[in-house]
């Protein structure tokens, strides 16, 4: 299942598609990995994956690897929280926070959950624009790479491949 997911992924970051829903699935990914599974901050980010034109696929095989990094990180969030939560100067604003109707159900009240929402929050604009760049220099080096091969050349020049062009052409232009 994970090969399948990592296989439609390098399928769809070498196809002519626009990179910039691709890298928003990474940083909706970003998120998800961070946040609590079963929390208000996961469903608000399925919500944006489907209201918006953002990768879902990308997102999810996203959401699985920055999963493995935040929990290693999370003594690091715990100590990073900690210190918001205890903020003297932002007490009134958690507590009248803590008396709203969904609020509570962010669980922003965990160290850890703030911690790791916090560098989510921070991370986000920075893997957009690193994921992005990354997919355009994947597309000029590797893609190229391989487009320039005899092989590549030879499975170019078969019948089953034109048929699959005319079919990917058609199916863009009805969509």
């Amino acid at each position: 299942m994970l090969l399948k997911q990592i296989y439609s992924f390098l399928r769809l970051v070498s196809s002519d598609t626009d990179p910039g829903p691709i890298a928003a699935g990474f940083c909706c990914g970003l998120i998800l990995g961070f946040s609590p599974f079963f929390s208000i901050q996961t469903l608000l980010v399925f919500v944006i994956l489907f209201l918006f034109r953002i990768q879902i696929g990308a997102a999810l095989l996203s959401a699985f690897f920055f999963a493995i990094p935040a929990y290693l990180f999370d003594p690091l969030f715990d100590d990073l929280g900690r210190k918001i939560l205890e903020s003297d100067a932002l007490e009134p604003t958690f507590a009248q926070m803590y008396q709203m109707p969904l609020v509570p159900l962010t669980r922003f009240n965990n160290s850890v959950v703030m911690g790791s929402a916090v560098v989510a929050i921070f991370l986000t604009p920075l893997c957009y624009v690193i994921s992005k760049k990354l997919i355009y220099k994947y597309r000029e080096t590797v893609v190229a790479r391989i487009m320039a091969t005899k092989l590549w050349k030879i499975f170019e020049s078969t019948k089953f491949y034109h048929w699959y062009t005319k079919y990917a052409d058609l199916r863009q232009k009805l969509s």
